[in-house]
C-alpha cells in the first residue's frame, strides 16, 4: 500500500483524514524510516480541525472553542449520569474521550478489550443502547448545533454540524482542484483518504 500511494503521488496530491488525533493517525500510518508527513502532500486529524500541508501546520479550530465551556459541562455531565444508569454487562472506563473537535462517547468505556468490544457490538445490536442514547441527546441538548454520529464497536462521536471528514475541504478550496477523489474502507473507525489531480496533470 505504502508503495503504491508513492507512486500515487507521483501523479496527483494526496491526503489522508481521520477522525482520531494526530498522534494516533500518525502510529496508525507509521512506516519505517519515514513518517505521515512525508508520505502525504495534506495531512487532517479530527476531519481536518488539525491540519498540515507538506508538514506545515494550517489554522485549526476547537470543539471546546465551538461549543463553550458551560455548554460543554452541561453535555458531559449529563452523558456520565446517562451512562451511570445503564443497566449493561460490562463497564470498562474512558466513558467520555475529549479530541480537539469532538468527543467520543462510549457507554462500555474505551478501556475495553478487543472481546468485550465485540461482544458490547453485538449487544448493543440487540438492545439498541446506543441509538437509544443518541436521541435522547439529540431531544436535550437540540439547540447545541451538534452532530451525534454512531460507529465502530462501541461509540459514538459528538461534533458540530458540518464537522465530519468534509471539515477538511474547507483548507483545500483555494487549491482550485478539477477533481476531488474520496474514498476509504468504511464508513466509520477508519481512516478516510483523499487525492486530487494535480493542476499540471
Amino acid at each position: 500500500m505504502v508503495d503504491v500511494l508513492r507512486a500515487l503521488r507521483k501523479k496527483v496530491v494526496i491526503g489522508v483524514v481521520g477522525g482520531s488525533d494526530l498522534v494516533k493517525i500518525s502510529e496508525q500510518l507509521a512506516v519505517k524510516d519515514s513518517s505521515m508527513m512525508e508520505e502525504f502532500d495534506y495531512a487532517f486529524a479530527e476531519n481536518g480541525l488539525t491540519a498540515f500541508k507538506q508538514g506545515k501546520s494550517l489554522p485549526s479550530q476547537s470543539f471546546i472553542t465551538f461549543l463553550g465551556e458551560e455548554r460543554y459541562k452541561k453535555i458531559a455531565n449529563y452523558i456520565l449520569h446517562y451512562i451511570a444508569d445503564l443497566d449493561i454487562p460490562i463497564k470498562r472506563g474512558t466513558f467520555i474521550e475529549f479530541r480537539n473537535g469532538m468527543i467520543n462517547v462510549s457507554p462500555i468505556g474505551r478501556n475495553a478489550t478487543i472481546q468485550e468490544r465485540l461482544d458490547f457490538q453485538a449487544y448493543d445490536k440487540q438492545t439498541g443502547i446506543r441509538a437509544a442514547f443518541v436521541k435522547v441527546l439529540q431531544e436535550k441538548f437540540s439547540d447545541y448545533g451538534l452532530t451525534f454520529s454512531i460507529g465502530g464497536q462501541i461509540s459514538f462521536d459528538v461534533f458540530p454540524n458540518g464537522w465530519d471528514k468534509t471539515y477538511c475541504l474547507r483548507h483545500v478550496e483555494d487549491e482550485k482542484f478539477d477533481k476531488i477523489y474520496f474514498f476509504g474502507d468504511k464508513t466509520y473507525k477508519a481512516r478516510q483518504y483523499f487525492c486530487t489531480e494535480r493542476n499540471n496533470s
